[in-house]
């Protein structure tokens, strides 16, 4: 064996495995983004449709050319909806796919439709376009959760549950008025999507790779045929750009951390211990050796899914920390991340959508906790405040004498004597006993976005009017 050989034999056993050919696959691996930005054909072929339709009209290409790239394109886009398409890594990516295809369809035409742009610019394109379609389908499923909050809000306007600090009892509140919380929180999401939406509607098409080009093109005419609000202004940082994917990924991210706040009360308040909810069949599973189990898989996921899409938000974060201007491979990075995030917010979403509006609300079990733990020792505070003109710190001692008493006697402060109390504060009269009931204190907090059975429906109105 020549010497020669053995060091090629030796160098490709140190590369190992599957790269046994040496450095070309390696190559080949890495830089090959095929097996997930074929995602973006729709809106690459989009893209190209408008670029192509622009150049002929600017004189920039001809008119029969313009016709043979469109008619390609759009049998290039049947091909692969039908699955007949064959794509290839040797072509590394979507838009050398659909180019070299193009070729074969339409023959030399197809050079022509890469006049005056550039991977950087087209690929920046597509992106924006998938994550604008992204954004939009997520304000659409937020709204669906957000009426399904309304709906279970609005039934339980006079529900009463104990509302928690600390995960401690603390005053009485309504469901109603738990789940309008939940609509505040998917409506700032919704906020932040609408917003994400506004900031990215500028098309990148045009840039090129990154300085613009000489060809007299007409971006505003592009921009308006993909539907965006204008082109971008610096064609440097229109190719290296990623603003739009991190805001995506951080609003995916606020809104998965607010689905697991949920999925863990519903994870809580369907135990035994708690049993606030009861879960259907549909998104609960069996334990495999523990018959009576039931447990809340599909919540429990949805709180696991958190830390995913956290985490894309890391990855993207941590790529683009320290890239110089313009662009850089390193970018090639970003789709995976986004689409697995949004893959994931979307399943999380409808799987929340669906155990709202299917679980079962024991209310009967939430009244009882209602009163327990003395919720309604805020209110006998309140009462001394306002009947017997004690400074509120005074009140406040007052009522911890009465609720040590309570727990010394293992009674409800309601079920204390009115001579009891007395001896604690001799101004205090029977009318005291107006306020002690989980039923009163709810109804006693009027006050704008109060639990109040009242504010509750007003709140509900409110957003059913900009749902």
């Amino acid at each position: 064996m020549a010497d020669g050989t053995k060091d090629a034999l030796s160098s490709n056993q140190m590369w190992g495995g599957r790269f046994a050919s040496g450095p070309d696959a390696i190559m080949e691996e890495i830089n090959a983004s095929i097996g997930f930005d074929k995602k973006l054909y729709a809106q690459d072929i989009r893209g190209s449709i408008a670029h192509a339709t622009m150049l002929a009209e600017k004189g920039i290409i001809s008119s029969e050319d313009k016709d043979k790239i469109i008619t390609g394109l759009n049998t290039i886009m049947s091909e692969i909806e039908q699955g007949s398409f064959q794509f290839s890594r040797k072509l590394e990516d979507i838009h050398m796919n659909i180019e070299a295809k193009l070729a074969d369809i339409i023959g030399a035409a197809a050079g022509r439709l890469h006049t005056a742009r550039s991977r950087n610019d087209q690929v920046a394109l597509d992106f924006r376009l998938w994550v604008k379609e992204e954004l939009a389908k997520t304000e659409k499923m937020l709204s669906d959760l957000i009426a399904a909050f309304l709906d279970r809000a609005e039934e339980h306007a006079d529900t009463v549950m104990p509302g928690f600090t600390h995960l401690q009892t603390a005053q009485p509140v309504t469901f109603g008025h738990h789940c309008m919380a939940y609509v505040e929180m998917f409506g700032r999401d919704r906020a932040r999507v609408r917003h994400a939406i506004d900031h990215l509607d500028e098309s990148p098409i045009g840039a090129a790779a990154l300085a613009g080009t000489p060809y007299p093109i007409d971006r505003h005419m592009t921009a308006k045929a993909l539907g965006f609000r204008e082109p971008t202004r610096n064609s440097i940082d229109t190719v290296s750009d990623r603003d739009f994917a991190l805001e995506f990924l951080s609003v995916a991210a606020i809104c998965a951390m607010h689905l697991s706040r949920l999925a863990e009360e519903i994870v809580i308040w369907s135990t035994p211990q708690f049993g606030f909810v009861r879960l259907s069949d549909a998104f609960s599973t069996g334990s495999s050796i523990m018959p009576q189990k039931k447990n809340p898989d599909a919540a429990e996921l949805v709180r696991a899914k958190t830390g995913r899409i956290n985490g894309s938000l890391v990855a993207l974060l941590t790529v683009m920390k320290g890239l110089p201007l313009a662009y850089s491979k390193d970018m090639q990075e970003d789709k995976e991340q986004v689409f697995d995030a949004a893959e994931n917010l979307e399943l999380a979403i409808a799987a929340m959508t669906g155990m709202m509006r299917d679980m079962t609300i024991r209310t009967d079990r939430m009244r009882q906790a209602a009163g327990a733990g003395y919720s309604t020792a805020t209110d006998l505070a309140d009462w001394l405040v306002r009947e017997v003109n004690l400074p509120f710190r005074e009140a406040h001692h007052v009522t911890g004498r009465a609720v040590a008493l309570a727990e010394s006697k293992s009674c409800d402060l309601s079920e204390l004597s009115l001579a009891e109390l007395q001896e604690i504060n001799p101004a205090i009269t029977d009318g005291v006993f107006n306020v002690l009931s989980v039923d009163a204190s709810v109804a006693s907090r009027t006050s704008f976005g109060g639990t109040a059975p009242a504010e509750v429906r007003k709140q509900i109105a409110w957003w059913r009017a900009r749902n």
